[in-house]
């Protein structure tokens, strides 16, 4: 083999001196026409030893003004995955935002890699800037998002990449950086509580949408977690792994030809901690909540409409569904009437006599309109699990009631209620977690001997995690997690003796 070539100074000068003359021969010997030809087929022999390039143009606007949501995708997806070492960016923050939004500025370009493939993003006012990316572009090759003209100079985001990875890009890349922008949205958003307006149903104006006029929202800001639930362990856990299996399961859902929702029935006692099982839910999954108060809907049609209303990543509750309307279980034999039964009846005649009497001093439009379809079991039914129920993706609808064996078996079936979750009354495990969320640093785990009391007692002797937190509730910051404890343990005492009765 030969000595490997080395570079020096004085040939570095013969090869500058050597490129020169040639330069000075081509243009003083070739004629003009020649050229151009030479400086064709030199383009072409640089352009055959770099890899061929393509372009997508992202428009922030169509032709009519209207927002691209992948050109705001992929500002929040690049804001959040390439500018943490960008020399410049933009930040926006709105008002009541937890942090700032940064986003790629004019004339900045980044990279980024997705599968082993490189893409450069560049930020400019229009389409029409040449290749960056080390190639020959191709944007006129039908990439353009944008297909309309554009009047003035616009933003955009130009994205380059190698044209055999075109595929990549397009069918898997741009698809994941929507993905990727929209569970960002939903870590930004401001999560709500609705709740439905009664009165709203009559029909659309004033330039309001359904959701708008069927919905009052505020600021979804409950404490509960799964960690600060004071249910059993092992079913707190379960509650968990099959939310996060549900969020996880769009396709499964739509293989299998169903509608991706899940119904959850939360049944017990009062003070159980049905409400903070639903505020955990929201919590975990990141999803608003509407509050239905079904007493308020007027007709089936409205409830379709109420439900069609709705947006995805949301909780749909109806609490005490039992006392809302006339759900209760058909199948069930009456009881035999009985002195106070024959009481409430003679009222009700009475009351409907009254009612029948002053719809005749009505007029006859206000009477048809009360004497309207009312909403049913039917209607129920068909929001929980008919056609309606699967114009809204992603959704739970939530149940609770306290007396389960009241409710339709036809509202019960798998289908309409997934889940049936039976919260009973407080035993030690959920002592001690009520223990360590009520009683600030002192840790309960030191009071082995007295905690063992009190779960021996509530074997006992039925309380519910809401009297747990009222003793604790009414302890002193002083008094320490023994003393409230104790407190406890006496109060569980006193309840065992006036249940067993005088001695």
């Amino acid at each position: 083999m030969g000595a490997p070539l080395k570079l020096t100074w004085a040939s570095l000068g013969s090869l500058f001196a050597t490129a020169v003359l040639v330069r000075t021969a081509v243009r003083d010997f070739l004629p003009p026409e020649a050229h151009g030809l030479l400086r064709a087929l030199l383009s072409r022999a640089a352009a055959a030893l770099v890899p061929p390039c393509d372009a997508i143009i992202v428009h922030e606007t169509d032709a009519n003004g209207v927002p691209n949501e992948l050109y705001e995708a992929a500002q929040l997806y690049l804001g959040a995955r390439c500018l943490a070492m960008a020399p410049a960016m933009h930040l926006h923050k709105t008002h009541g935002a937890a942090a700032a939004v940064a986003s790629l500025p004019d004339s900045h370009a980044t990279l980024d890699a997705f599968r082993g493939v490189r893409v450069l993003w560049t930020s400019q006012l229009d389409g029409n800037a040449s290749s960056s990316f080390g190639g020959s572009s191709s944007s006129s090759r039908g990439f353009v998002h944008h297909p309309f003209p554009i009047g003035g100079r616009q933003r955009c985001l130009r994205l380059e990449f190698r044209r055999r990875d075109r595929d990549v890009v397009r069918d898997a890349y741009i698809p994941f950086v929507l993905e990727e922008a929209a569970a960002l949205r939903a870590k930004m958003r401001e999560r709500k509580l609705y709740t439905n307006n009664s009165g709203f149903y009559g029909g659309g104006g004033g330039g309001m949408d359904d959701h708008q006029m069927l919905w009052k929202a505020h600021k979804f800001s409950h404490p509960s977690t799964f960690d600060s639930l004071a249910i059993d362990p092992a079913l707190r856990d379960d509650i968990r792994a099959d939310l996060l299996r549900f969020v996880r399961s769009r396709e499964h859902y739509a293989r299998a030809g169903r509608a991706w929702k899940r119904g959850y029935l939360l049944h017990g006692p009062p003070g159980t901690g049905k409400t903070s099982l639903v505020a955990a839910i929201a919590n975990l999954l990141e999803f608003d909540i509407y509050d239905l108060e079904l007493t308020t809907v007027t007709s089936n049609y409205d409830l379709r409409r109420l439900l069609a209303s709705t947006r995805p990543k949301s909780v749909i509750v109806v609490e005490d569904v039992d006392c809302s309307l006339g759900l209760f279980d058909r199948t069930r034999a009456p009881a035999p009437p009985s002195s106070q039964d024959d009481d409430a009846d003679a009222d009700e005649q009475r009351n409907r006599a009254m009612l029948q009497h002053a719809l005749t001093l009505l007029p006859p439009a206000v009477e048809a309109a009360m004497q309207r379809e009312t909403i049913s079991l039917s209607g129920v039914l068909n929001f929980v699990d008919g056609l309606w129920s699967s114009c809204v993706g992603e959704r739970l609808v939530v149940f609770t009631t306290n007396h389960m064996d009241r409710l339709d078996p036809a509202l019960l079936r798998p289908g309409r209620m997934d889940r049936k979750v039976e919260l009973g009354y407080c035993k030690a495990p959920a002592l001690r977690v009520l223990a360590k969320n009520y009683l600030g640093d002192d840790d309960a785990d030191d009071h082995d001997e007295i905690m063992g009391e009190a779960g021996r007692l509530l074997e006992e002797v039925q309380v519910t995690p809401a009297d747990v937190a009222e003793v604790f509730m009414g302890c002193d910051g002083d008094d320490g997690a023994h003393d409230a404890l104790q407190k406890f343990v006496d109060e569980l005492n006193a309840r065992k003796e006036k249940m067993n009765g005088p001695k």
